[in-house]
């Protein structure tokens, strides 16, 4: 058969690093080897039996089998207002500030198309989520990394930054609580971060992916509530987490209009919008009960307590997550992150994600998901405590 060369674009776009780390753990599932998979993000309990019952009784609807408002429904964006509303005090005009996404990263992903010409600057977190970085590819924009460093709490330093380089940016991605450091924003490092975004006429992207996961009582922070922040910016906002509903592919960002606008005029020439039936139990989720969120975060919140504390009871010396359902763990001295993740699967069976993974800064670390049972955490550290590599 006659294969066609793929465009420039295409081949220049980042090798997915999950899809690679799916086949690996593959072959050792196949070998019939018990696998601990703690590599991914993907999550482990069910979408809350309510939104599933929304769906079901909306998927009958015949008015739900036609093509819905290219847009999104109104009440879709209605819901996403109210959420942002109840839960964070913040106002959102449903019209203008909210756009329906197809899951966060398509957002993510769709931005700097929205936003940059080829060459223009965006500026990266480094380690940080991987997809920002296709994003980056498909506009064709030059990248500049920000350090998120452990003596800063993984916080950027604007002024580690080359000023010649923050006059230049046109956008920036944030995201806390921070996959895959586990870190949380403070409200004076949105502030610094609002202040500066407006003097360099910056563009603010503030992933909030693991926004309904704070652990210590401390909710997480919305950038949208600092004050000017939806002058300078968007927060994207996913259910995948939230409501355990990453199959379902729904998201939404709220903020700037002029960025809103833009991602709406773009997705009118990929989409035809979502299924009517999964923006009627998108809207359930927002708009229902919310205690299944707060058992939800009491249930990561646990599986860290188990993790973490095995794992410094076999003398490794580990940092506990402050937010998101990952933990960042610093890898033994003398190996890499990617020779430990290897030992950890060949002689232990667990799957874990390379800090290397998500930047040249993550190297050092392993990124270690709360994504199973806290009889298999314990496990994970049963299985680590049997390879000899710590002392207790």
């Amino acid at each position: 058969m006659k294969q066609f060369p793929t465009s420039q674009r295409l081949n220049n776009l980042p090798k997915q690093f999950f899809a690679s780390l799916v086949k690996k753990v593959g072959k050792y599932i196949d070998q019939g080897y018990d696998v601990i998979n703690l590599g991914q993000g993907n999550p482990d309990q069910a979408t809350p039996e309510h939104i599933v019952k929304k769906m079901q009784e909306a998927a009958a609807n015949p008015a739900n089998h036609k093509y819905s408002p290219f847009q999104g429904h109104r009440y879709l964006k209605q819901a996403a207002a109210d959420y942002y509303q109840s839960e964070y005090n913040v106002k959102i005009d449903p019209e203008k500030e909210v756009a329906i996404l197809f899951g966060g990263k398509a957002g993510l992903v769709e931005i700097p198309q929205c936003l940059l010409n080829p060459g223009d600057t965006i500026l990266v977190p480094d380690p940080g989520y991987p997809d920002y970085l296709s994003g980056v590819e498909l506009a064709q924009a030059e990248m500049v990394i920000m350090p998120l460093r452990e003596q800063n709490n993984f916080l950027p330093d604007y002024n580690e930054i080359p000023a010649e380089l923050i006059k230049k940016a046109k956008l920036m991605f944030l995201n806390y609580p921070n996959n895959p450091t586990g870190a949380i924003a403070t409200k004076e490092f949105f502030e610094k971060t609002v202040k500066l975004a407006s003097q360099h006429d910056i563009c603010v992207v503030h992933d909030f992916a693991y926004g309904a996961l704070g652990f210590d009582g401390n909710q997480a922070i919305s950038f949208l509530q600092t004050k000017g922040a939806k002058e300078v910016g968007v927060e994207i906002y996913t259910l995948s987490k939230t409501y355990n509903m990453a199959g379902w592919r729904v998201g939404f960002a709220v903020g700037n209009s002029s960025v809103i606008s833009a991602i709406e005029l773009l997705q009118d020439h990929l989409y035809c919008s979502l299924f009517g039936g999964i923006q009627e139990a998108a809207a359930e989720a927002l708009t229902g009960p919310q205690d299944c969120v707060r058992e939800l975060n009491k249930l990561y919140e646990r599986r860290r307590n188990v993790l973490i504390t095995g794992l410094r009871s076999l003398g490794w010396n580990v940092t506990a997550p402050k937010g998101s359902f990952f933990a960042w763990l610093k890898v033994p001295e003398g190996l890499t992150s990617t020779e430990f993740a290897d030992i950890l699967l060949d002689k232990a069976h667990i799957a874990v994600a390379p800090g290397v993974a998500f930047g040249e800064l993550g190297e050092g670390y392993v990124r270690v998901g709360l994504l199973t049972s806290e009889d298999r955490l314990n496990e994970v550290v049963r299985r680590i405590s049997k390879l000899g590599i710590f002392k207790s």
